[in-house]
């Protein structure tokens, strides 16, 4: 069995490092993609969770993040360990996979690493498959004690700090930023009064290998917003995944220092009548969220 030290420290694992680790029992590895489409193959000794499995369903709109209480109880019985390493991947570019990796920071739980071009990459380097469900003995998992909820910030806080010194960063489409485009769990088109934006796949190969982009081309595009690494930003997309994805650049790649992801994002901004939002466009509707 190989050592977890040889293991990068960093946040990202490479498809060649995984493939050593892959029978490791102190390795979880977890499939971020809808149930379908974990049947139909996944990576070997994966075990499966999507969007629902991690959200809060007690608010009248979706998306939100599940309680610590949730995520335990969820982990016991897909048999992590407390000091397990998790790695996650998904086949959107890390998108679906940071939402995870952005609730555990959360909750103070640091030893998660994002697959670098997930399934794509895993199926490129002729990773082999599975359709073999496995079974997990349910486990004593717990998360810190103290939660770390440094990248978290709700609407309440948000609303506070609309014309203050804080950067906006809406990590949506240009049709959705616009409110040309209204996606399906909102009630409103637009944006946040003050956003400026850059979608969230600027920084990865989206039409390509799924992997981020080089480091320097990254800084190259957020340079431009003229911004300092110690600068408040809120980041924020129809429910928080795109914008958690950002958050996991700019925080663990680029190093900035205060990035917070607005959990409900346009789903829940939208919600409320006596939220401002700014809109440029006659909105069409798009009902696949």
């Amino acid at each position: 069995m190989t050592e977890l030290s040889d293991l990068n420290d960093g946040p990202l694992i490479e498809v060649n490092t995984l493939i050593k680790h892959l029978d490791n029992p102190q390795i979880k590895l977890i499939d971020f993609r809808e149930r379908e489409d974990y049947r139909k193959g996944h990576i070997s000794g994966a075990i499966n969770l999507w969007r629902s499995d991690i959200e809060d369903t007690s608010f009248p709109y979706g998306g939100m993040m599940a309680s610590k209480e949730h995520i335990e109880s969820l982990f016991q019985k897909l048999g992590i360990e407390t000091e397990d390493t998790i790695i996650v991947y998904d086949d959107r570019g890390m998108c679906e996979s940071a939402r995870l990796w952005w609730i555990l920071k959360n909750y103070n739980f640091n030893n998660v690493k994002l697959l670098n071009g997930g399934f794509t990459a895993w199926v490129e380097t002729d990773g082999r498959l599975d359709t073999f469900t496995p079974i997990k003995k349910r486990s004593k998992f717990k998360l810190p004690v103290n939660t770390n909820m440094t990248h978290y910030i709700s609407k309440e806080t948000l609303s506070k700090s609309l014309g203050k010194n804080v950067t906006i960063i809406d990590t949506r489409s240009e049709d959705e930023f616009s409110g040309k485009l209204l996606k399906n769990g909102a009630r409103r088109a637009g944006r946040i009064p003050g956003s400026i934006h850059i979608d969230w796949a600027n920084s990865i190969d989206y039409h390509g290998t799924k992997k981020l982009k080089p480091k320097n081309d990254i800084e190259l595009i957020y340079n431009k917003l003229n911004i300092k690494k110690t600068d408040s930003i809120i980041l924020y997309c129809h429910s928080g995944v795109r914008s958690a994805h950002t958050t996991f650049v700019l925080s663990e790649l680029l190093g900035y220092k205060n990035v917070m992801n607005y959990d409900g994002s346009w789903t829940e901004w939208s919600h409320f009548d006596d939220l401002p939002i700014e809109n440029d466009h006659i909105t069409k509707t798009k009902n696949k969220n």
